[in-house]
């Protein structure tokens, strides 16, 4: 007789939101500092870079501006220095579904989707 294999419906909600916090907190401290620090890049680097439309970027915007603190506004005139023969202000007005296919495209293209059990 063939063993049947679990699936998460097999466990209740809080079972399995307990095997979720095990997982991360058991997956975290395998990891090395490196490791650690290559993952956290990845995760700012996207929530920063790959904003979408108003809200998405005044959300980057606000987390930038809390913190760098009181040196952002010396931070946003330097760059308006260093980079002022970039030409015109930002145009935020985009569709925001052309730029969400885009980036999903582009993230299926570039790296293979994980799931989250295999490690």
């Amino acid at each position: 007789m063939k063993n049947k294999t679990l699936i998460y419906s097999d466990l209740s909600k809080n079972q399995l939101q307990h095997l979720k916090e095990y997982y991360i907190q058991t997956k975290v401290n395998s990891m090395s500092n490196e490791e650690l620090k290559e993952f956290v890049l990845e995760i700012i680097s996207h929530q920063i870079n790959d904003t979408i439309g108003k809200e998405e970027e005044m959300e980057a915007w606000v987390e930038m501006s809390d913190f760098f603190g009181e040196k952002f506004e010396i931070i946003i005139l330097e760059m308006q220095t260093k980079y002022k023969n970039d030409g015109n202000l930002q145009d935020i007005e985009v569709d925001p579904q052309k730029l969400r296919q885009e980036l999903l495209e582009k993230n299926s293209i570039e790296t293979e989707k994980l799931d989250m059990w295999d490690d």
